[in-house]
């Protein structure tokens, strides 16, 4: 049997696949999610909630897909609103990995010598 290497990871998936933008992705997939938990909840199809929140049943079947490129954070949070919950958002901001910030040398001479 071979030794599995086990690694923990960020909490953020996006960010441990290298995402650039992986602090939004992550937090359109935790919006998305508890749409699909209100939906799921009362019993509701895509048509129901269209109906009931005026949004497209394609947008309730897309973010039951995942598809979220065509969604920002606040049209997310939006939703919620129109299903009927609030959004409550709580930051955490932590120190990314460490970037070097100084200038790259360069041959030659500087500008005004």
């Amino acid at each position: 049997m071979k030794n599995l290497l086990a690694q923990h990871g960020s909490g953020n998936v996006f960010r441990d696949l290298g995402h650039k933008n992986a602090d939004i992705e992550h937090c359109k997939a935790l919006l998305a999610a508890e749409i699909i938990r209100m939906l799921d909840r009362e019993g509701v199809t895509v048509r129901m909630a269209h109906r009931r929140t005026g949004v497209a049943a394609a947008d309730f079947s897309r973010i039951r897909n995942a598809d979220l490129n065509r969604f920002t954070v606040d049209r997310l949070m939006s939703i919620i609103n129109r299903l009927g919950s609030r959004v409550e958002v709580k930051i955490k901001v932590r120190r990314a990995e460490a970037v070097d910030l100084t200038p790259p040398l360069h041959g030659g001479s500087s500008v005004g010598a």
